[in-house]
């Protein structure tokens, strides 16, 4: 862990000289460090939350599209990702995602840049990567697409969460980049359940069970060995018809340690190459998962770069809490000073921060430069 306070560069939502946010935000990257984390040719992936249908607080393709200008001029060949979702929403997999994407106008046209999907066609395409220091893993399991790029740009909403208290780059890059079993094993603590009438003994669980602990009985439904399933979730990431149940039961301080876990993995190997950009507006109240968006809870306040995934959530968090909520929202009771994003949730968002920094993925201690 870093004694050393780490940069972070802030543009105000509001611009004194009239410039443009989208120009003000990719400058931003620039003074984050941008060009030295890419070399000539490097393959960039833009990590970024592609919304579901109905849903309104990602980040607007507009902002996305200057990314990927910038990341060109510094001599990168970037490319949009994100991984399969666990829950079956319209990101499970990769055809349905991409079609989302497309939907929530993020395509070639509009943003001069290929999409990849993280962990593959239906979440299962991942890298084994070793992780030092870890609470609950020494290995996470990683989309292979995200793994093998050479430098990464993240590109995060800010927003509270329902089961973490707050996200932020942190649950972007851990959540985001686990594969579909990975996000299954960050949900809970689970031995799996198959449901005798959903289950049609298609016999996928079995194939991939990577300890043999499943067999098809002779009523023709999945029968799981407990004495040899360690809870990896993957029969739960393979089975289409959803007889093997997701599992969410966990503790909020759980979760956010394995995500940080998960960050360290993702990391790996992209020491001084990878930039994170965090948006601090339209802060709505949920993940943006849902099929809709609720009210921000606070104003608009403006949008943050780093090379420091710690320090920007650490920030944001703090520019969050010194806003007033809004009233007629869920945050309006919240007064300036106060942390509304625990008001919202009853969550303490920041143990992901702790423990990230705890792993040497960075500091909580930040200077903000401020950008007009």
């Amino acid at each position: 862990m870093s004694t050393d306070k780490a940069q972070v560069w802030f543009a105000p939502i509001r611009s004194k000289g009239k410039k443009s946010l989208v120009t003000r935000a990719g400058g931003l990257l620039d003074h984050a460090g941008l060009r030295r984390a890419i070399a000539e040719d490097d393959l960039v992936a833009v990590k970024l939350h592609f919304g579901e249908a109905g849903n309104t607080g990602f980040v607007q393709p507009m902002f996305v599209r200057e990314v990927v200008a910038r990341v060109k001029v510094a001599g990168g060949k970037p490319f949009l990702t994100d991984g399969n979702t666990l829950y079956r929403g319209q990101r499970a997999n990769a055809v349905d995602h991409l079609a989302c994407a497309l939907h929530n106008g993020f395509s070639y046209a509009t943003i001069e840049a290929p999409i990849l999907i993280a962990d593959g066609l239906d979440g299962r395409d991942s890298v084994d990567v070793p992780i030092e220091g870890g609470t609950h893993f020494e290995s996470v399991r990683i989309g292979s697409v995200a793994v093998h790029a050479d430098a990464m740009v993240v590109v995060s909403h800010v927003k509270g969460h329902e089961a973490t208290g707050f996200g932020g780059a942190l649950k972007n890059v851990g959540m985001g980049l686990g594969c579909r079993s990975a996000k299954q094993r960050m949900h809970a603590d689970f031995k799996p359940e198959v449901s005798a009438e959903k289950c049609t003994a298609c016999g996928r669980c079995v194939r991939w069970c990577p300890v043999d602990a499943i067999v098809l009985g002779p009523d023709r439904v999945a029968a799981i060995d407990y004495e040899v399933c360690y809870g990896c979730g993957e029969c739960v990431a393979v089975c289409p018809y959803a007889a093997i149940a997701t599992q969410w039961k966990t503790t909020p301080e759980a979760i956010q340690e394995k995500i940080a876990e998960h960050v360290a993995g993702a990391l790996a190997g992209k020491e001084g190459k990878v930039v994170y950009l965090s948006f601090i507006t339209n802060v709505t109240p949920d993940c943006d998962c849902w099929t809709f968006s609720d009210a921000a809870v606070v104003p608009d306040i403006g949008v943050l770069a780093s090379a420091d995934p710690v320090a920007i959530d650490q920030a944001a968090y703090d520019l969050v809490t010194a806003a007033p909520g809004l009233p007629g929202t869920r945050g309006e009771d919240s007064a300036e000073g106060e942390d509304t994003f625990r008001a919202v949730s009853g969550i303490d968002g920041t143990h992901t921060m702790a423990h990230a920094e705890a792993l040497g993925l960075g500091t909580r201690a930040y200077d903000l430069k401020r950008i007009d």
